[in-house]
């Protein structure tokens, strides 16, 4: 998009935040500016807040002082004290991520008068900017062009007539495109003209205009994960090669500072424009500041007494990438990641004096911080703000009825990811069960799939909650249910066994090999453990991408295969076998999945969309919820024998010199115990986030 300069123009480009900020003429701007003035600023950043608007887990219904963004809002506050000259921006994934925001988009959807709880929540801190993230496009453009009151101008999508409920404060995407129009959905950036107060080189205060460029960024591939959603309809555009486009355009309009909020971690491989983590090659576009999301990671290091590690995929950056994880910079450019679940606040304290005319950044003055809710001691947690539990306190409570609701079917189990990563399967059977009996089902009765009535079918699932986000990020269904006392499902259960409510169910045909590929590409989620060593070794090196790790299932267990963990990457899947016989290379099957792997999500080799012969118009969800509900009308419940003990996988069994360890939530080696996982051995202490350290023997 180019931009004339007129008048009219200008008035218009004015009024939507775009232009007009750099005019010398304005009356609230001095008339001029002493060489050697300096200001002090902060951008302060959250991401990723994933509809967390307050600290309560709604599939368990408990409280949970370790997430939440009141408690984020009492952070806000503390570092706005701190730094009177500030803007708080936003990273993208708000509106998606808790049985809340699913309510609200898909089970009672709020109308064009109501803002969502977490817009409104925002909307209480006043936030100066915001971004996009790819979540924001689960539940369809005709819903996102709602709840943020914009007109895409994309055929076929129309907004409400009025005005709709939204974030109060100007949304910015710079890559993404109308597919017909290539003209940005959203507006592309935004000029933020902020009055700030500075020092004179005198040593005397005065007020300056600083005017604030940003824009932000989405992975390509939501062109693939949402696909459903968005073929045909938008375009996306390089990260890198839309900064290009823009940022000169910004600079010409008067911005002194340019801000990129970009929704992607930090991959410093050679750039492509359809890399999924381009934040790092943003760093070299000529952007003054970067704030990244996506990965739900900490960076820089947490500066607070007793901090966690640093994320080993930071810890293992070539030094050659010019990436500070302790100070915060990328090729020079000050960085932050601020996690997720509003856990975290990033702060980025800059100074800039005012030399030749122009605002210049003092690098040498520039710290940045991603700071917890204990940063001030590394053991007191900030309070939560109560003004954000008044906000949303009808959807809050109208959440935990939905969530209360009852499926109709009882278990006599508890199903749990507490040790998905040593073999338990109690959360991830049921999900497998649910999606096989669907395909099975659609083949039978399809006449178009009758080609494939005699192909084995299998299944594949995630463990999506095992701690990626902290320990309380586990799924925990029906706690305490036994064969003695059983206990009721609900509707917030599915939600539970299978996180994501986008998801649709699919399936692909693969060979043999292919098989083995994708099981080699899950057991990455393993770090390779040196047998010899004595010193303590992680079992999972990062949890990070734990959505990747696939967990197969046949019917009857029948398909079986191990994993060795002392192998390199690439190599770790011995004695794959389906009914007792090893599986050939050009062996048939159709893999129950979800659209996201089928079209290729986690670049696991092969599986790109091109295999995909089911689409599915039902959520893995859903498929979820009516099959357990099935099961209600046929049984009357669950049980641990039929739906949750059918162990596919195990490891090659191997002595180590030294401990192993598995990080997992404090308090459950009972579960283990029960579940006959004779490999968990013993729990030890917590670490620095919170998580105990599990003994795994390996040998047994």
């Amino acid at each position: 998009m180019h931009l004339k300069t007129n008048h009219v123009l200008l008035a218009a480009l004015a009024a939507a935040g775009l232009a007009g900020c750099g005019d010398s003429s304005s009356p609230n701007q001095p008339p001029a500016i002493a060489e050697g003035t300096t200001v002090t600023l902060a951008l302060l950043e959250t991401t990723d807040i994933h509809s967390n608007v307050l600290g309560y887990n709604y599939y368990s219904l408990n409280d949970d002082a370790t997430l939440g963004l009141d408690r984020a809002a009492t952070l806000i506050q503390q570092a706005r004290a701190e730094n009177p000259n500030n803007l708080l921006l936003d990273d993208g994934d708000v509106i998606q991520g808790t049985l809340l925001a699913d309510l609200q988009a898909v089970a009672s959807p709020v109308t064009c008068s109501q803002t969502l709880a977490v817009h409104k929540a925002m909307n209480a801190i006043k936030y100066d900017a915001g971004g996009l993230g790819n979540h924001e496009f689960n539940y369809g453009l005709p819903f996102l062009s709602q709840v943020t009151n914009t007109d895409f101008g994309i055929p076929g999508v129309t907004k409400p007539a009025g005005t709709c409920g939204a974030p109060s404060y100007p949304l910015v995407l710079t890559n993404v495109t109308g597919a017909a129009s290539n003209k940005p959905i959203f507006q592309p950036y935004t000029i933020l003209p902020r009055d700030f107060t500075a020092t004179k080189p005198d040593g005397t205060t005065t007020t300056v205009k600083i005017n604030v460029g940003v824009m932000s960024f989405v992975p390509p591939q939501i062109m693939d994960w949402d696909q459903k959603n968005l073929a045909g309809k938008v375009a996306v555009t390089g990260s890198k090669e839309a900064a290009q486009q823009y940022i000169p355009e910004m600079r010409s309009r008067g911005a002194d500072l340019v801000v990129a909020l970009s929704h992607g971690g930090l991959d410093p491989s050679p750039y492509s424009p359809k890399m999924e983590n381009q934040s790092y090659h943003l760093a070299g576009t000529g952007i003054d500041a970067l704030l990244i999301g996506h990965s739900h990671l900490v960076f820089p290091k947490g500066k607070e007494p007793g901090a966690p590690a640093l994320d080993p995929s930071f810890a293992a950056l070539p030094a050659s990438a010019n990436i500070d994880a302790i100070k915060g910079f990328v090729n020079g450019v000050p960085t932050v990641m601020a996690q997720s679940w509003g856990r975290r606040l990033g702060i980025i304290r800059m100074t800039l004096t005012y030399q030749g005319g122009k605002w210049v950044v003092q690098q040498g003055q520039t710290t940045v911080e991603s700071r917890g809710y204990k940063y001030k001691d590394g053991t007191t947690s900030v309070a939560a703000d109560p003004v954000i539990a008044n906000t949303v306190s009808a959807e809050h409570a109208a959440t935990i009825a939905y969530a209360r609701q009852p499926l109709g079917v009882s278990t006599d189990f508890e199903m749990s990811s507490y040790f998905s990563l040593v073999g338990d399967v109690t959360a991830i059977e049921l999900v497998n069960q649910a999606q096989l009996d669907y395909v099975k089902n659609m083949i039978a009765t399809s006449a178009e799939l009758a080609s494939y009535r005699n192909i084995p079918v299998i299944s594949c699932s995630a463990p999506f909650k095992a701690g990626r986000n902290g320990p309380s990020d586990f799924t925990d269904v029906a706690p305490g249910a036994t064969p003695a006392s059983p206990v009721g499902l609900q509707v917030r259960n599915p939600g539970d066994l299978y996180l994501y409510s986008n998801n649709n169910l699919q399936a692909v045909k693969i060979k043999g090999a292919d098989l083995k590929a994708w099981l080699e590409t899950a057991a990455k989620q393993f770090a390779q453990i040196d047998p010899a060593k004595a010193a303590e070794q992680d079992l999972v090196s990062s949890y990070g991408t734990i959505y990747n790790y696939d967990v197969f299932y046949a019917e009857n267990n029948a398909l079986q295969y191990q994993i060795d963990v002392t192998k390199p990457a690439g190599s770790r899947i011995v004695n794959l076998t389906y009914q007792g016989k090893p599986v050939q290379d050009g062996d048939d099957f159709v893999v129950a999945t979800n659209d996201y792997r089928a079209g290729g999500g986690g670049n696991f080799p092969g599986i790109d969309g091109s295999k995909t012969i089911i689409k599915s118009p039902d959520a893995n969800q859903s498929v979820v919820s009516n099959y357990l509900q099935q099961l209600g009308k046929t049984s009357g419940k669950v049980t641990l024998g039929a739906n949750g003990s059918a162990r596919s996988w195990s490891f090659v069994k191997v002595a180590t010199a030294g401990p192993v360890v598995l990080r997992s939530a404090p308090g459950h080696l009972g579960l283990a115990r029960a579940a006959g996982l004779a490999l968990v051995t013993a729990e030890g202490g917590l670490d620095a986030n919170g998580f105990a350290k599990y003994a795994i023997d390996l040998s047994k």
